[in-house]
């Protein structure tokens, strides 16, 4: 890794130094196994508990069939749900379309239904900052949010709203075929593994996501960080996790 990219995110997580400790390789694992059980390695797959309220996941979304395109054009007139009628915008997403990288976020703040673009602002810089220190640039990865629209007052997305929006991720990653998924903060995760476990039980293990079983890796959300930067050396230690879940193919 380029070491000025890591010296810049290591002074954005308050460090001096980063002591590498080498840890055995996890064990890789297609299987579910209940919510609760102890995986036999750190990086097993892990099952989610039962849905707080069900999901639906189309067999055949209406979106199926569509190009980035058409997809981008549908979000943009999309009054599936109320907040069609209190955002400035839809926030479709944004990055490379052959990119291995998916970042997934919650929904957009005031920042992002103004700009019309995800991780802007603070929260967007520190999260440049923690790709550029695994060697990526934001151009080259893709970020998208669960929501496309932002919530009122940053409260956190119901479920019917998730009902509804949900087939427009899946289509973007039916279309970008990403090889990881990086999801970022507690609402995120427990929406798309429709589960209530805890973050903080969510990191460091391999999680799939769909159909097409995209390995999916958690961490905390960069706004988070930057009102508890405390936890910024845990997030390097999930960057770093979802590098080698990457690596090992």
């Amino acid at each position: 890794m380029n070491s000025t990219a890591r010296k810049e995110y290591l002074a954005a997580l308050g460090l001096e130094t980063w002591v590498v400790r080498t840890t055995p390789s996890p064990a890789a694992s297609n299987s579910r196994v209940p919510i609760g059980a102890e995986s036999a390695a750190r990086g097993t797959v892990r099952a989610e508990s039962a849905p707080r309220e069900a999901i639906r996941v189309d067999s055949a979304p209406r979106e199926a069939a569509f190009d980035w395109a058409q997809l981008r054009d549908r979000v943009a007139v999309c009054t599936r749900c109320e907040l069609s009628g209190t955002r400035t915008q839809t926030v479709f997403g944004v990055g490379n379309l052959q990119a291995e990288w998916l970042i997934v976020g919650e929904a957009p703040g005031a920042e992002e239904d103004r700009q019309g673009e995800p991780f802007v602002g603070r929260a967007g810089q520190l999260l440049n900052s923690m790709l550029r220190a695994i060697g990526l640039a934001r151009d080259q990865v893709y970020i998208a949010n669960v929501l496309k629209c932002r919530p009122p007052h940053n409260r956190d997305p119901l479920a019917g709203e998730t009902v509804e929006c949900l087939p427009y991720l899946e289509r973007q990653i039916g279309l970008l075929k990403p090889k990881i998924m990086l999801v970022v903060g507690r609402i995120a995760a427990q929406n798309l593994l429709r589960t209530d476990v805890p973050l903080g039980r969510l990191r460091q293990q391999v999680h799939v996501f769909g159909e097409s079983r995209v390995p999916l890796v958690v961490t905390y959300h960069p706004a988070y960080l930057l009102r508890t930067p405390a936890d910024k050396r845990k997030a390097w230690r999930d960057l770093k996790f979802a590098r080698e879940v990457l690596a090992r193919g």
